[in-house]
């Protein structure tokens, strides 16, 4: 409940300051295999579904302020183990804050890197 509280005021930090934000077309993600230590870069769509080994990861929606996708973006992901419709994770993540809201997963970690714009 408390990290819901802080992401919450995070998020609503920019409107109180007035600063514009934009959506972007789609985010860069990267995801960490724990057992193997492998780490993977890759760009998915908003409403896209990306398979990293055993979960799939869809982007929902991706914002950042005007002018800026690489700085302070922050993403609503929803994560799923393969063929199981209850989420591990469904919510914003931070990409200059990852551990504010982060995947807690075993085997895989996920952090939001930046928007794409095209």
């Amino acid at each position: 409940m408390k990290t819901l509280a802080c992401l919450l005021m995070l998020l609503a930090a920019p409107l109180a300051a007035q600063e514009a934000v934009n959506s972007g077309g789609g985010a860069v993600l990267r995801a960490l295999d724990k057992l193997n230590a492998k780490v993977s870069d890759f760009t998915i769509a908003n409403g896209a579904t990306q398979a990293m080994g055993l979960i799939e990861i869809t982007l929902n929606e991706c914002r950042y302020p005007k002018g800026n996708p690489s700085g302070d973006a922050y993403a609503f992901l929803t994560i799923r183990e393969a063929g199981v419709p209850e989420p591990v994770f469904r919510g914003w993540m931070v990409a200059s804050s990852p551990a504010l809201n982060p995947l807690d997963h075993a085997r895989y970690d996920v952090w939001v890197m930046r928007c794409t714009t095209s």
